[in-house]
């Protein structure tokens, strides 16, 4: 990955390269923020850029022997971590490495993907992952190492909220006093997870949405958009999130799904139909717990653009078409006197989810409770 292949960014890439460029990088970074502002993908270039031996200025040259190696996500000393959980083809405790083919292969088709993607990939969407002790262990055995041949060994955590407290307790001391030309970069969507010690040993990098004007630009020279109308409105549909741009430019994507699956709910809600919403529970309850997450963060969305709507402010509700359409009509019914109650309940599920609720339960509780709410 180089700097200019990462969408947007501007501000964030120059403040990394001043950094490299003064040799003030540190020993521990921490890039943090929504998914789909591309803290992988710049976390990738930073590393690549670290070990280039012909810097091009604001970018790695692509062609000497670090960047080939780089282009393949193969360098000796750069390092993967990030969530698994046991397979079918792995041990019962497994580490990153069993799995470094598949996070290659994946990374490299899609930098920006989210984690039940990642999980997707590993064909366990059933289950969640997580960064086990055996993980800490791993890295301190491979940081042990002197370097092969790069000026630094990069070690790159990603999903970093999802080390248990074992694993995090095993790292604090390697992070505190690393091995020389040693560094770590971890990535989080949700940095409140990471223990404090942990984060009092990084520096910090919030990265932001991306900026409208990138994601235009990317509309017209990645993906070949030319009617300016649509690229004006995918990019403010898609609120500073690449990822989800790129699902917006897939016909059936995961925002489809949700999108009925929503529709279904609230108008089973609205009647109300028990026996329609416990069939609606029955099919949500069968998917893996991160779709049912990714569900739970879309319906907030399209809450917060309903209630938005009231307002009559056009251009912030981030709505597509297609939700525009039926936001139209349902809006009136996301109001003030309902719409905290409908965020604290879809929050409270998204938490029970989190913590593996039972998910059939924790939906037709949900349902129940929303279908109150349209009511007030």
């Amino acid at each position: 990955m180089l700097f200019r292949e990462v969408v947007g960014q501007k501000e964030i890439k120059s403040k990394l390269l001043q950094m490299v460029n003064e040799q003030k990088v540190g020993h521990a970074l921490l890039f943090t923020g929504a998914e789909g502002t591309g803290k992988l993908a710049l976390a990738l270039a930073l590393a690549r850029y670290l070990n280039c031996e012909e810097r091009n200025g604001d970018d790695s040259c692509l062609e000497c022997t670090s960047c080939r190696k780089y282009s393949k996500l193969e360098h000796p000393d750069l390092h993967f971590v990030f969530p698994v959980t046991s397979t079918k083809d792995s041990g019962k405790d497994p580490v990153s490495d069993e799995f470094l083919a598949t996070w290659r292969k994946s990374v490299l088709e899609n930098p920006y993907m989210r984690l039940f993607q990642w999980y997707e990939h590993l064909g366990v969407e059933n289950k969640q992952g997580s960064i086990s002790k055996n993980e800490s262990l791993q890295i301190i055995r491979k940081l042990s190492f002197r370097n092969f041949e790069a000026r630094y060994k990069v070690m790159i955590i990603w999903m970093a909220e999802k080390m248990n407290i074992h694993a995090a307790n095993k790292l604090l001391k390697i992070l505190e006093e690393p091995p020389p030309n040693t560094v770590f970069i971890l990535i989080a969507e949700d940095a409140s997870q990471i223990i404090p010690t942990v984060i009092s040993r990084s520096r910090i990098i919030n990265i932001p949405g991306i900026d409208r004007e990138s994601m235009e630009h990317a509309l017209r020279e990645r993906h070949g958009i030319v009617d300016q109308a649509q690229i004006e409105q995918l990019a403010r549909t898609a609120d500073g999130n690449y990822l989800h741009l790129l699902e917006l430019l897939e016909e059936s994507g995961d925002s489809d799904r949700h999108f009925d699956m929503f529709v279904r709910l609230m108008r089973l809600c609205f009647v109300p139909d028990i026996l329609g919403i416990s069939d609606w529970t029955e099919e949500i309850g069968s998917r893996g717990r991160e779709g049912q997450k990714q569900f739970l963060e879309y319906a907030l969305r399209l809450i917060r653009g309903n209630f938005i709507l009231n307002f009559d402010a056009g251009g912030v509700d981030f709505l597509s078409d297609r939700e525009r359409e039926f936001s139209d009509k349902f809006s009136k019914f996301v109001h003030a006197g309902n719409a905290s109650g409908m965020y604290e309940e879809l929050n409270r599920a998204f938490l029970h989810i989190e913590y593996n609720g039972y998910g059939r339960l924790v939906f037709f509780d949900l349902a129940l409770k929303m279908a109150r709410l349209l009511k007030a």
